[in-house]
């Protein structure tokens, strides 16, 4: 055996062992001594650590292993269509014009955020774009669809942009790090939320009405019988197997015809399979298609979403993702642009406090941290983090693709 050869290659086993471990964390999540825990170090970063340890100690390995490539090309564009097919626009709608706007001003503070942080990073430390010939605005490129939609998005961005493995290990610890430290300090304030709304003269009443209402029109969920879950599936990967089609023609004419559109990876194979895929989805989600919301699309997503997580994870150096420290400061700068947007929306139009903290998490966190945050001033009120981290997904891949596309231009 070649020394360097992983202790386990055989796929069917490392699959096991991946599912297993998704399993066990999550399971772990029940246990009450571990409350505390999770409270500070999140589930969704021991499903990229654990098999990155795994990893670093050879036990299994991405090079050898084909399950990271299945993964993101069946199982990522699948994901996409499941987790936009359920948005509700009339309900995002109803949550009022101030939650939109903050909310949409909180993305476009990290489309901006990103691009300046990367420029005092570039600033301090000219060298740590491209170290060992690694193009590190590849990674930071993911973090920024992670900021403005979700994890599903950061991971079809990876598809676009195509980092390095030691790169993208070293931006999902600033990812992780930022958006939890972010989270941590939301938290600390929703109990000082009628303070805060009472000094800016913001009405929080509005709350309880929205409250009502998207209660009143949410989706209910069926037990799907097997029928309908073969027509999800169907729809899922049908989309996701026109996708790889179109794709197949698109990106080889695009470089054939107009070689200079590479630069904006619209030659990418990859791009246009995440794009019709999710494009297909927020189509599919006007019509009685939705529907299929009921019989558990988005439980699949993040099923596919979590696998395709543990897969992502193989490919993880722990032991060199901190050899970058300048990244660090960029992931601060970063963070704190998208707040001062955020508070600068939400003084303008006079939202409460829970706009700012939903609306900032359905950016930053996703569905889970949007929904926690929510449910920290009421547990009735979670369903509206819901709706707005659903946005951050239909969003999130096109507003991270414009700002890699500005941070490829800083740093060259």
């Amino acid at each position: 055996m070649n020394p360097t050869s992983p202790l386990i290659s055989n796929d069917a086993i490392v699959l096991g062992i991946l599912l297993c471990t998704l399993a066990l964390i999550f399971y772990s999540t029940k246990i009450k001594a571990l409350e505390k825990v999770y409270k500070i170090v999140p589930p969704i970063l021991l499903c990229f650590f654990i098999p990155g340890l795994f990893s670093s100690f050879n036990v299994i390995s991405a090079d050898v292993s084909q399950l990271d490539e299945t993964a993101s090309r069946f199982l990522l564009p699948t994901c996409l269509v499941f987790f936009t097919l359920g948005i509700d626009f009339q309900a995002i709608r109803r949550l009022g014009g101030k939650a939109l706007f903050v909310f949409l001003i909180g993305a476009v503070g990290v489309m901006v955020g990103g691009p300046v942080g990367l420029w005092v990073g570039k600033w301090l430390d000219p060298g740590f774009l491209n170290r060992n010939g690694e193009e590190v605005w590849r990674g930071l490129a993911t973090i920024a669809g992670s900021w403005t939609g979700g994890n599903a998005n950061q991971l079809a961005l990876k598809e676009i942009f195509q980092p390095t493995p030691n790169v993208f290990a070293q931006t999902s610890v600033i990812d992780v790090l930022f958006s939890e430290l972010w989270l941590g300090l939301l938290l600390y304030f929703v109990g000082k939320a009628a303070l805060i709304d009472k000094k800016m003269r913001a009405d929080a009443s509005v709350i309880e009405e929205i409250r009502i209402k998207v209660e009143n029109n949410g989706v209910k969920q069926k037990n799907p019988d097997f029928q309908e879950l073969l027509i999800l599936l169907a729809v899922g990967f049908g989309i996701t197997a026109v996708a790889h089609l179109l794709a197949d023609t698109i990106a080889p004419f695009i470089e054939q015809n107009y070689p200079a559109l590479k630069a904006y990876s619209l030659a990418s194979k990859s791009f246009w399979i995440v794009t019709i895929a999710s494009s297909s989805g927020l189509i599919l989600s006007t019509t009685k298609a939705r529907n299929l919301e009921m019989w558990g699309a988005t439980k699949f997503g993040i099923l596919f979403l979590y696998m395709l997580i543990a897969t992502i994870g193989m490919q993880l150096h722990i032991f060199d993702a901190f050899k970058n420290p300048t990244l660090f400061i960029v992931g601060l700068v970063w963070i704190m642009i998208h707040a001062i947007f955020t508070l600068i929306a939400t003084r303008i139009v006079r939202a409460p406090f829970f706009f700012t903290a939903v609306g900032s998490q359905a950016n930053v966190g996703g569905v889970a941290s949007a929904s926690v945050v929510a449910a920290a001033f009421h547990p009735s009120l979670a369903p509206i983090g819901v709706l707005l981290a659903i946005l951050g997904n239909a969003i999130g891949t096109y507003c991270g693709y414009v700002t890699g596309l500005i941070m490829q231009w800083i740093a060259n």
